[in-house]
């Protein structure tokens, strides 16, 4: 892999606060949490497909894989409602660290998927986690629909990263989003059509800021965010990029302070409980390196 240049750690770390700024961007939409995912994977899709026009990449699948790609999107945009509704529910720190209780999930989800066995500092760090939400529902518990949303869309969040890890195995990461984001919007729309009545004029009728913002989220925080991120990853290590997104939470929340101090100021308790949420996500990533790196040391030698 080459020498990542500083550059390259600056586009990374861009790259984690603009997935900090998808929180921020969901507070100030006004339209409800189904029709912004609706909006933001019809966009991304599109803007998507004209990428794939432009690289001229091949997309064409088997029956059976587009189906895998299918139920992997519906999977994305059930997090995405429940992330965004978190927010409508509390607000983006609420939200936000609630998402990181995702490694405590993939602890139990990776041993299914891959198949092997659970690591004992996985179970105590899982434990730690649960620690720290306690500490936060017990100081926020007004916020309590927002929490378990919260929770919801880290599951979920966590089960489609684990199914991608296998997809990349033997896909391009392009046209495994590109499906995705096909297969949420048709979820979506169908859901919007037997349950809530189909659409009229009304959901169409977005103000000039809605739009505007819609239009960010779908373009830069989510087709260009995915690009970039694969982009970084030829110079860059997976363990690297893997550490340093965890920090969305940590920079999405600051910014939240900064931008909306007078409902995103939270009691000392909860941030005693995030802090111990994010501390042992990053010390669960700073293991599975270590150990990482021992067994290579290991088969080296």
């Amino acid at each position: 892999m080459p020498n990542a240049k500083v550059k390259d750690y600056l586009h990374l770390h861009v790259l984690v606060v603009i997935a900090g700024f998808t929180a921020i961007l969901g507070k100030l939409i006004s339209i409800g949490a189904i029709a912004l995912v609706w909006y933001r994977m019809l966009i991304a899709g599109i803007l998507m497909f004209l990428y794939i026009k432009i690289i001229r990449l091949e997309i064409t699948v088997d029956l059976k894989t587009k189906l895998k790609f299918f139920g992997a999107g519906i999977i994305i945009a059930l997090h995405w409602i429940t992330f965004f509704e978190s927010i409508n529910q509390s607000n983006v720190s609420i939200a936000l660290a609630m998402f990181s209780t995702g490694a405590f999930f993939a602890s139990f989800i990776e041993p299914l998927i891959y198949k092997r066995r659970i690591i004992w500092y996985e179970i105590v760090f899982g434990i730690i986690v649960i620690i720290g939400v306690f500490l936060i529902t017990q100081s926020e518990i007004k916020y309590l629909n927002g929490i378990l949303l919260g929770i919801f869309s880290a599951l979920f969040s966590t089960i489609f990263a684990v199914i991608n890890g296998r997809f990349i195995e033997t896909h391009k990461a392009t046209v495994i989003s590109f499906y995705e984001f096909i297969s949420g919007v048709a979820f979506l729309t169908f859901f919007l059509l037997v349950f809530q009545g189909g659409f009229d004029a009304s959901f169409f009728v977005l103000s000039t800021n809605d739009w505007i913002y819609i239009f960010i989220l779908a373009s830069v925080c989510t087709a260009y965010a995915f690009i970039g991120a694969v982009d970084v990853m030829r110079t860059i290590s997976p363990y690297t990029v893997i550490l340093t997104y965890n920090l969305e939470p940590v920079y999405g929340i600051a910014i939240a302070l900064l931008l909306f101090p007078e409902t995103e100021i939270m009691s000392s308790q909860f941030y005693y409980g995030a802090i111990l949420i994010l501390s042992t996500v990053l010390l669960d990533t700073l293991l599975k390196n270590y150990k990482r790196k021992s067994k290579a040391t290991i088969s080296e030698s």
